[in-house]
This record gives structure tokens, C-alpha cells and sequence, in this order.
């Protein structure tokens, strides 16, 4: 019998109005990650990406009191405009959270399934980053309709 995966992760499912293109352009392209990846909080002067298996990108988000996150990661698939995997962190050192993006196309836009996993969060912090997760989807959302 095999025991079941107990690694704290985020799932979130989503369905956009814009085809999967669109979508993996936002997630790949800096003016349009920096829009949504944390709204104002990010700029695109704030963002590197090198789109490419191996490529390294990073975000920096300064906060209402001043203070910032430095998020930065690498790819591990890049297959437009279905499947991105990126790692993830917001702090020094090699303990990263891997990132899955798969893209669909369904009637009417694209339904996204995103996971993050990795346990390198206690537990309660899972909930909170779902929620972050969840309005950044919400700003994504937005910004692919108003395109």
C-alpha cells in the first residue's frame, strides 16, 4: 500500500475568458505579470524573466509599509500555451516551492489548474498564500477581460 501524499500544497482551478495564449502571456511576459502578480505592489521595472527551461525570474513587490518581497525562482517546463513549472521563494537559499500552471482551452476561455507545493511553509501559511493566490487570479481575471 502506498501512504498518501501528506507535502502541504495550494490547489486552485480557474476558468478565464481569454483564450490559452493569452493567459500564458500573462504568466510569461514581465508588463503583464507585474499587472497582476501582486497588483500595485509590483512594477514591471520589478521584473525578470528568461522564459526558458533553466531561465531564472524574479519579482519585487514593496508594501504599503515600505517593505518588500523579493520573489525569485527558475523554470522547469515551458511548453506554450499549456504547461509552465517554475520554482518559487521569497527568501534566500534553495528551499523553493515548485509551481505548476497546466492550460486548457474550454468553451468560452481557458480553465487553469495551478498548484504549489513544497512544505517549505508551516502549515497555517498554505491558507494564507491560497488566498494571496486566489486575488491575484482575481486582478489576472480582470486584466484579461479589460485586454
Amino acid at each position: 500500500m502506498t501512504e498518501p501524499d501528506t507535502t502541504p500544497r495550494i490547489a486552485i482551478t480557474r476558468t478565464f475568458a481569454a483564450p490559452p495564449e493569452a493567459v500564458f502571456a500573462a504568466w510569461t511576459e514581465p508588463g503583464q505579470f507585474a499587472r497582476w502578480f501582486g497588483g500595485a505592489a509590483t512594477t514591471v521595472e520589478d521584473v525578470a524573466m528568461d522564459v526558458q527551461v533553466g531561465g531564472q525570474w524574479r519579482a519585487r513587490m514593496v508594501l504599503g509599509d515600505g517593505s518588500e518581497i523579493g520573489w525569485h525562482g527558475a523554470y522547469r517546463e515551458v511548453a506554450p500555451p499549456r504547461r509552465l513549472v517554475f520554482t518559487l521563494a521569497d527568501r534566500p537559499g534553495d528551499q523553493f516551492e515548485l509551481v505548476t500552471v497546466d492550460l486548457e482551452a474550454v468553451e468560452g476561455g481557458t480553465r487553469m489548474a495551478f498548484t504549489q507545493a513544497g512544505g517549505h511553509m508551516p502549515p497555517e501559511q498554505y491558507g494564507r498564500a491560497e488566498a494571496g493566490w486566489q486575488a491575484f487570479f482575481d486582478d489576472l481575471a480582470a486584466g484579461l477581460v479589460a485586454g
